[in-house]
């Protein structure tokens, strides 16, 4: 199970394939956030990448267990980022459910802010430390 959470038998990561479905959801929602009559989009979107981090995370951990010590400092960087994000998203869905479209919109731009920082530390771990998954042995 690890090596298949890890990607071993794709021959790459699979934590970075995961991460589409939370980040492409919550940018979608924020773009359509400027679009009149969009707010039951917006908040489908928003629920529906909280519901994709769970798998991201799991991948995600599998892969910072393995890193070597100065790349795992940066990896619990990423993670404390997606943290907010998840915070930041989960108060976002609260207050779109309750009616409170403004202060979900400003949640969810507090959210992309945080999933733009942790992917820019996460793109370091992958591209500057260029760690990646090992070769299938």
């Amino acid at each position: 199970m690890r090596d298949l959470l890890r990607g071993r038998p794709l021959g790459h990561p699979v934590h970075p394939v995961l991460v589409q479905v939370p980040i492409g959801c919550w940018l979608s929602a924020s773009v359509l956030d400027v679009v009149p009559g969009a707010q039951h989009a917006t908040t489908t979107l928003t629920a529906v990448g909280l519901a994709g981090v769970a798998p991201a995370a799991v991948a995600g951990w599998v892969d910072w267990a393995d890193l070597p010590p100065e790349s795992a400092r940066v990896g619990l960087a990423h993670a404390v980022s997606n943290v907010a994000a998840v915070a930041c998203y989960t108060a976002s869905l609260t207050a779109r459910l309750r009616g409170r479209s403004a202060k979900g919109r400003l949640w969810s731009l507090g959210g992309l802010a945080a999933v733009a920082v942790s992917g820019a530390l996460g793109g370091h771990v992958a591209y500057r430390q260029a760690v990646g998954a090992h070769a299938t042995t």
